[in-house]
């Protein structure tokens, strides 16, 4: 499994939750929060591709391994 840093897993966190509060949303509310996610889960992407680029592991690895600590957590990503 890949090497990855607190931070990444923080990210990856911030993107689930940004994507779990579409649930239920609509018009306005759907796109405001729709571009919260998209945020987030570019600023997610663009630091798993900078460590990657810095650790030398594949990319790939360094996502899946980030993703698989955030959705294996005990934790509820809306809370």
């Amino acid at each position: 499994m890949a090497d990855i840093t607190d931070e990444l897993i923080m990210l990856e966190r911030s993107s689930e939750e940004a994507r779990a509060r579409l649930a239920g949303l609509d018009g306005e509310g759907y796109a405001e929060q729709w571009r919260a996610w998209a945020a987030a889960a570019e600023a997610f992407q663009a630091a798993v591709t900078a460590h990657a680029t810095e650790t030398g592991q594949p990319r790939h690895e360094v996502e899946m391994a980030a993703k698989k600590a955030v959705r294996h957590a005990d934790e509820d990503p809306v809370e």
